[in-house]
């Protein structure tokens, strides 16, 4: 072949690498138990336009919304394409996608939302599974396909303004200097306003107040955190190589969405942020999650669908998802399902993660109330180090007081959760309070859960109340208080080749 003829043939590969592109997820991540569809690699039409071509500013002082919104305009006329973001602090309000719209951010490009809280308008809205009012997300997008943020770049929401501390999350300088900047305190937390902490007395659980009075709802907007990235009912919706971090309550909330890529991101919350969650995959189909870092104020990966009756009224389970190839640092739990599951889940396999300091390790959580089957759940090649509490917790007295050891049953109705079909193989955990716990409910245990090949250091050894047909193989716990394995009501218990072992 001569010369020209091969740099014919060159020239459009190099033309085609667009340095917004995303590369292909490898094939091997579809080895799963279950019948999954692949996600296809996004593409978006060839209109690429930088955010100053609008008018903004980079400079950390101009508000670049109407920059913003001047930009997602055209490119939806345009029938989609990407925006860039360069390098700089780009201070903006709420941001809302359109379809076939890929924000692709920098390297060095800070995207940072306006602490102004009145930008925020109060908005009807699924949060911690009720339907509710919260206040607009800085990311949103409802009813669209193909969308993505990509790239190198950083997206922060600006969390402090928004959240409750509690005194005993700070040091004694911190805790002075955060009261001196203002706001009320109360019980030794502080809130950002008197609105807040009304808010607070107003809104129990998260549910909407018996009150039709816009002025009331003005009056406790600080309370109403948003999460930062909402979208909902969206399909081809690709996060790859941002980080994501200070949301005002959950960071990423994929909400009823198909084909949910999360990939090489990170996601940054401070370890005192209430409800900072990582990432909440809520009444989702077909999502994938891979190497991914989480280091957040609450639980880090988390598998949801609805909360109580709204929950079941939606009746939208969450299924197909994978997760491979994430570490978890701090979190309430490394992996997570509940205890908002209440439309069900199923189809999930979690695999080659790395837990380090989070309080739980695997953390299976509901109540009496909720409702909803999880099942088919397959996780193995998790390795944790230096956990708080357990290693291994399915716990279906989720927030109950008292003593629960000897609770007797109650009628099994749609309200009645149930965890079963769940197997986990192959854990190593290095340094946790509880190895494994499995408290299920008298009138529904939890069931069929296999546990095989598991090496664990911890305080105490395997507590199990309230389960059917678990199994237990390959499992060797070093141990200093109590017995290996305790157990009451475990009925159909089979366990093989489980010891106790010394260094």
């Amino acid at each position: 072949m001569k010369p020209l003829t091969i740099l014919a043939f060159i020239l459009p590969c190099i033309v085609m690498a667009r340095p917004y592109d995303v590369e292909p997820l490898p094939d091997s991540l579809y080895d799963v138990p279950f019948a999954v569809k692949k996600i296809a690699t996004p593409h978006f039409p060839a209109n690429v336009h930088s955010i100053t071509e609008f008018g903004a500013v980079g400079d950390g002082q101009t508000d670049n919304s109407e920059a913003f919104e001047k930009a997602i305009r055209l490119i939806e006329s345009q029938l989609g394409g990407v925006l860039v973001v360069p390098r700089g602090i780009w201070l903006t309000g709420p941001i809302t996608f359109c379809s076939n719209l890929n924000l692709h951010l920098e390297h060095g490009a800070l995207l940072l939302f306006t602490p102004d809280k009145t930008r925020y308008p109060i908005q009807e809205i699924a949060f911690e599974g009720y339907n509710t009012r919260r206040c607009q997300s800085p990311i949103t997008g409802k009813d669209l396909h193909n969308i993505a943020i990509t790239g190198e770049g950083i997206i922060d929401g600006n969390g402090d303004v928004w959240r409750a501390v509690k005194k005993n999350k700070l040091s004694p300088p911190e805790w002075k200097r955060l009261v001196k900047s203002g706001g009320v305190v109360e019980n030794d937390q502080w809130f950002p306003s008197q609105g807040y902490l009304d808010g607070l007395h107003l809104i129990k659980d998260q549910n909407v107040p018996e009150v039709n009075n816009d002025t009331v709802w003005e009056h406790i907007r600080d309370f109403l955190r948003p999460v930062m990235v909402s979208f909902i009912r969206c399909t081809d919706v690709t996060l790859d190589g941002v980080t994501f971090q200070n949301s005002p309550a959950w960071c990423l909330h994929p909400l009823m969405c198909t084909n949910l890529r999360v990939s090489n991101v990170t996601v940054r919350n401070p370890w005192y942020s209430q409800n900072g969650d990582g990432l909440d995959i809520e009444s989702c189909s077909n999502s994938v999650v891979w190497n991914s870092s989480f280091d957040v104020g609450d639980d880090a990966i988390c598998i949801k669908s609805g909360k109580d009756e709204d929950g079941r009224k939606r009746g939208i389970p969450t299924k197909g998802v994978i997760v491979k190839g994430c570490t978890v640092y701090h979190g309430h739990g490394g992996f997570v399902v509940g205890s908002e599951m209440s439309g069900g889940v199923e189809d999930i396999d979690v695999s080659e993660c790395l837990f380090i300091g989070t309080d739980v390790g695997l953390r299976f959580k509901s109540t009496r109330g909720r409702g909803g089957v999880v099942k088919n759940i397959h996780i193995a090649d998790v390795a944790m180090k230096d956990i708080q509490r357990e290693a291994i917790l399915f716990d279906l007295w989720y927030q109950q007081k008292g003593n629960i050891a000897d609770s007797v049953k109650v009628a099994v109705d749609e309200t009645t959760p149930e965890f079963r079909d769940i197997t986990i193989r192959h854990i190593r955990c290095r340094g946790a309070k509880q190895g494994i716990l499995l408290r299920g409910l008298p009138e529904k245990p939890v069931q069929n859960v296999r546990m095989q090949d598991i090496l664990i250091r911890s305080e105490r050894g395997i507590l199990l109340r309230n389960t059917k047909g678990v199994r237990i193989e390959d499992v060797r716990i070093r141990h200093q208080k109590g017995a290996l394995i305790e157990q009451r009501n475990a009925e159909d218990l089979s366990i093989r080749n489980v010891e106790s072992y010394q260094e």
